[in-house]
């Protein structure tokens, strides 16, 4: 299986300058809880934004770099080369060009839709949300530890 997991804002957005855009702590406890345990996947830039390995999962970087290499992380150049991988799921986590690629593969889309517009330079792909069904949907208002109001969905693709 393949799940993207990302947070977005109301406009799709991701990140600027390679940096999140919100601090949500709820969010990163989603996204541990989701992950943990199983393989991510993401392009090099994804990567060096992270403090490091991240703590109980595989890590592949897709990088167009050949010469690119890191401790404890699997590098591939293809996303055919990903595909090929047994899907234990595999969760792809970034950036927009990575999901972008990895969209038309996906079973699931496991989305933290933030309630604010940000200025942005990267975003999550158009998505035709004909082609899913919402499973799951859990909404959290504004508190003193999160600025801003989000909401947990699960997309699974209609077959």
């Amino acid at each position: 299986m393949i799940t993207l997991i990302a947070a977005i804002g109301k406009n799709k957005e991701l990140g600027k300058d390679n940096k999140m855009l919100w601090h949500l702590p709820n969010d990163f406890k989603h996204f541990r809880a989701k992950t943990t345990g199983h393989t991510i996947v993401m392009g090099r830039k994804t990567f060096e934004s992270l403090p490091g390995i991240l703590p109980n999962r595989k890590h592949i970087v897709l990088t167009h770099n050949k010469n690119w290499r890191h401790d404890g992380v699997k590098v591939l150049h293809s996303i055919d080369k990903v595909l090929k991988l047994p899907h234990d799921p595999l969760f792809i986590i970034g950036g927009a060009e990575i999901f972008r690629a990895f969209l038309p593969h996906a079973d699931v889309m496991e989305l933290t839709r933030i309630k604010a517009e940000f200025d942005a330079d990267t975003f999550f792909p158009e998505i035709n949300f004909n082609d899913w069904q919402c499973t799951f949907s859990e909404g959290h208002e504004a508190d003193e530890k999160h600025k801003f109001a989000y909401r947990f969905e699960t997309w699974k693709r209609k077959n």
